[in-house]
């Protein structure tokens, strides 16, 4: 990370962002044909090119409640960061991650929570996304994301992990504003 950022005291957590294409959510069975309107829970697929949209979920309480982010959670005690981001996929949109590639790490800080939030990119899953207690999953065309709904700094780091980037970042918030803002891209996510 960087020298700043003694991070062997910040406890963990993880975020996923499964993307999919144009041959039906990866793993679930279905096609996706033209039939599927963004936002409705369903991969579209139309246009044929990998990676094509992404499953955030409107988070209903915790950390980034009322914002669109991506599946995650804080790590358990025991449990690796790939374990975690399995399990909390699983609990938030009921479905079961099988590919987990850590594509970047970052350090948030904020008045009242500090962590180390390690970020997966997926691209095959077994389930359907289904709204739970803790979230409503909808897919969205990478090019029409609620950018006004999701955490600010999400909005410099999430293009370059759809686009299959690396990357590392530094994100402190006071006040829900963010005060400091550092990305480097193409480096490998270490911790």
């Amino acid at each position: 990370m960087f020298e700043e950022d003694p991070v062997d005291d910040l406890p963990a957590a993880t975020l996923c962002h499964l993307v999919d294409g144009d041959d039906g959510a990866a793993g679930d069975g279905q096609p996706d044909g033209d039939d599927g309107a963004a936002g409705d829970g369903q991969p579209d697929g139309d246009d044929g090119a990998a990676g094509d949209e992404t499953l955030l979920i409107h988070k209903k309480r915790g950390v980034g409640s009322d914002q669109w982010v991506g599946p995650g959670g804080k790590v358990e005690p025991g449990e690796t960061v790939r374990e975690c981001v399995v399990r909390e996929v699983r609990e938030e949109v009921g479905i079961d991650v099988l590919d987990p590639e850590k594509v970047g790490v970052f350090v948030y800080r904020s008045d009242d929570w500090d962590a180390v939030v390690h970020v997966f990119r997926a691209t095959e899953y077994a389930g359907t996304p289904e709204e739970t207690e803790e979230a409503d999953p909808r897919w969205f065309p990478v090019d029409d994301l609620p950018l006004d709904e999701m955490w600010q700094t999400d909005r410099e780091w999430l293009p370059h992990v759809l686009d299959g980037e690396t990357f590392r970042g530094r994100f402190v918030y006071s006040d829900a504003e963010p005060q400091e803002v550092r990305i480097e891209t193409g480096v490998a996510p270490s911790l």
